[in-house]
């Protein structure tokens, strides 16, 4: 099954937790805190593989998650920093942000792209130690990793796109120039899937060739295949577009040749200005009339005009000699600019949120972000309650309970944990 497109979640590791710890060793008094730092939390890092041509496996498989930094431990010990989660890709993918609609990498390269920053590890008590407060009993949580919904496309990386309207024999051209085999029929859409085929002109010069399936009138509106396959042209450096000049079908090529382009301009104003070749193909079946009406009109819009035939052979090395040639005056093939993220729209996202709900005279608190700070928290300690309550007012939790009318002696749930409110 071909599948170009698919949406996933991705999420970086968090950091290790701080570590809470007192040093010691006999004959060592007050040996004081030595707690600790937390590892760093995985990233997730794309890379591309050209073993996978479609984005199948993310049908299947929609959450990755990297692993999570080693907590610190005691004698200063920093945990161990997580591996990286690697996502492979086919070459031609192209990421973005669900949420945004952002580009955030295009694969193309060899390069590794860094999507989601694994969390920073917390600080571990050594690092709150003061002359007035010599025994903290409260350590940093691992800072949360990057968590993001983000979309593939696959776009192939083609030098050449053949469009043109359904049975006009692409798919046999594409399998006489190139050593790709595409299933060929006499019915329209035996193509269901683009097929690429790389085409050697000589020793050293050679270029990709696509066969994308059938696009007919609508297409760019969805109708037929064309909608779903129009981003595979996109990246092409050069249209070739196959007519059938001998109309066998009841169909007129003039007509072919303006409905495709009004596709394709619909669907990209920069396809509809990507340099085209157009190559008259069946014309064992057709007449010379008809040849040179269509050759009059092609070559009046500007365009290389190729007469061939696909099944017998007819023009084709002087069509991909030309090819070739346009080819070598053209820009490489399109890689897009990335707009990845910054700090300051991730930490928006991630951190912050919550919500308070009364029930029963019980202020529930749901902030996941708390979580990791409650588990360093010393309930028993003055220091750490405090270091707690500076976290509930800097992030406007006690700012909303009191909007709410909380009053002196309610109680507040957080995660589970209970405590009475006091002003």
């Amino acid at each position: 099954m071909f599948v170009d497109k698919a949406k996933i979640k991705i999420k970086a590791g968090d950091g290790g937790d701080g570590a809470v710890s007192f040093h010691r060793e006999k004959y060592v008094a007050a040996g004081g805190p030595d707690g600790g730092d937390g590892g760093k939390g995985g990233d997730v890092v794309f890379v591309v593989d050209d073993n996978f041509s479609t984005l199948i496996d993310f049908r299947y498989k929609r959450k990755y998650v990297a692993e999570r930094g080693q907590d610190g431990s005691s004698r200063n010990c920093t945990g161990k920093a997580a591996k990286d989660l690697m996502i492979k890709v086919p070459r031609g993918t192209i990421v973005r942000d669900a949420q945004s609609g952002r580009l955030l990498a295009d694969l193309s390269t060899d390069e590794p792209q860094i999507l989601a920053h694994g969390g920073r590890g917390g600080r571990g008590n050594q690092h709150f130690a003061t002359a007035t407060r010599q025994i903290p009993r409260f350590a940093k949580p691992g800072y949360p990793g990057e968590e993001l919904e983000v979309i593939l496309e696959l776009k192939l990386l083609a030098d050449v796109g053949l469009v043109g309207f359904p049975n006009v024999g692409k798919s046999t051209l594409i399998s006489v120039v190139s050593a790709a085999k595409p299933k060929i029929a006499n019915y329209h859409f035996t193509t269901l899937t683009p097929v690429l085929g790389v085409v050697k002109i000589a020793q050293e010069r050679s270029f990709v060739m696509a066969d994308i399936p059938g696009l007919i009138e609508g297409a760019s509106e969805g109708v037929g295949l064309g909608h779903e396959f129009l981003r595979h042209v996109e990246r092409c450096r050069l249209i070739l577009h196959v007519l059938d000049v001998s109309g066998v079908e009841g169909r007129d090529p003039i007509e072919d040749y303006k409905i495709i382009n009004r596709e394709l301009a619909n669907f990209s104003e920069e396809l509809a200005e990507c340099p085209q070749i157009v190559a008259a193909n069946k014309a064992d079946m057709a007449t010379q009339e008809q040849i040179e009406r269509l050759r009059t009109f092609i070559e009046g819009e500007g365009h290389h005009f190729f007469v061939i035939s696909a099944a017998t052979t007819q023009g084709i090395d002087a069509l991909m000699q030309d090819v070739a040639g346009v080819l070598e005056t053209l820009p490489p093939i399109k890689a897009y600019e990335p707009e990845p993220l910054t700090e300051e729209e991730l930490a928006a996202r991630s951190s912050g949120s919550f919500e308070v709900e009364v029930v029963d005279g019980v202020y529930y608190v749901d902030a996941k972000w708390v979580e990791p700070i409650l588990r360093t928290v010393d309930m028993d300690d003055y220091s750490s309650l405090q270091y707690f309550q500076r976290v509930l007012q800097s992030s406007g939790i006690i700012e909303k309970l009191e909007e709410m009318g909380i009053q002196e002696g309610d109680t507040v749930n957080i995660l589970g944990f209970e405590f009475d409110y006091v002003k």
